[in-house]
């Protein structure tokens, strides 16, 4: 089986990758910044998603049984600073992708990486959210993932394209930079290593996540490509959701060196949902999918990546 990723070299995009290898396929990674990337066993190609004219020749070349649709610009802050450009990449980049399947006829099932921060701030009552919610983001990211989703379905009701929508709730893992857990890991293991003051600088404590890891993630992502309806939408996440004060408190007892949270009231996003949880039943009864993975152990490999990757960077600094 033939499987084109975009954004192959993404946080998400490696371990689907790895796990699309695994599962005895033909992988084409695609990014912008490809060529400057490896990812062993897979074929590695350079391309902009807004380049439709590049994107429709390694179609043409590859000819997909199946394609996951991952590349974005996918930082809601950032997107605050850069919204024409967030626009451009997520929504711009979608079209382009589906012009190209229908300028050259093909018809493979397309996975699209859509988001929770389509959804926006959810009232008490109406959580887990479900699919039928209305969409009410609160950023230009959450906008134009809402524009990647309704793409996503217009393709497929006009062309009839098999796209499936998957709806991503917060995804962490090993490897994961600029999200809270990440953050926090970070820093936590700096204070370990020396390398800052024992005080854990931080925002809302309050706000809760439901916290699904990378590795379960992509079993999902396989599993929409297989068993999934075209043409619908589906959450995929974690069912239990934890407060950023729990997780540092899971971090704090995880490292060496005690630290101490200090509050900063700069450090609070003036838009942030305070509860992200999905309804995943959708999900769970088309394809049977579940997580495996617990926060500890998400927690856990999350820590030793920052302590391999920070050892290393130390090491080279002193034999430079």
């Amino acid at each position: 089986m033939r499987v084109l990723i975009t954004g192959a070299t993404g946080f998400i995009g490696r371990f689907l990758t790895q796990l699309c290898l695994k599962n005895g396929c033909s992988v084409l990674g695609i990014d912008r910044r490809g060529l400057e990337e490896a990812l062993p066993g897979a074929t590695l190609e350079g391309c902009d998603i807004r380049n439709a004219e590049r994107l429709s020749e390694l179609l043409r070349t590859f000819h997909p049984d199946r394609i996951f649709h991952l590349a974005a610009q996918s930082y809601p802050t950032v997107s605050m600073l850069q919204p024409l450009e967030t626009l451009d990449i997520n929504i711009g980049g979608t079209v382009n992708l589906f012009e190209s399947l229908r300028a050259e006829g093909m018809s493979p099932v397309v996975v699209v990486a859509c988001s929770s921060g389509e959804y926006g701030p959810v009232e008490a009552k109406d959580l887990p959210v479900r699919e039928d919610h209305g969409l009410h983001p609160l950023h230009p990211y959450g906008v134009s993932k809402v524009g990647q989703d309704l793409l996503a379905a217009q393709y497929f009701l006009n062309y009839a394209i098999p796209a499936v929508r998957i709806r991503i709730f917060n995804t962490t893992g090993p490897g994961k930079l600029g999200d809270v857990c990440s953050d926090l890991a970070k820093r936590a293991i700096e204070i370990e290593r020396g390398l800052r003051s024992p005080s854990l600088h931080v925002g809302n404590l309050d706000t809760r996540r439901a916290i699904v890891d990378v590795r379960d993630l992509v079993r999902g992502l396989w599993l929409a490509s297989e068993r999934c309806e075209p043409g619908e939408v589906y959450n995929v996440g974690a069912s239990q959701h934890y407060s950023v004060r729990e997780i540092i408190d899971a971090i704090s007892a995880r490292v060496k060196v005690p630290f101490q949270i200090d509050q900063d009231p700069e450090l609070m996003r003036k838009c942030d949902e305070p509860v992200i949880l999905g309804d995943i039943s959708k999900f769970k009864h088309c394809t049977g999918w579940t997580t495996e993975v617990e926060i500890a152990k998400t927690l856990d490999d999350m820590l030793e990546w920052w302590r391999n990757r920070l050892a290393s960077a130390s090491s080279s600094r002193a034999t430079a």
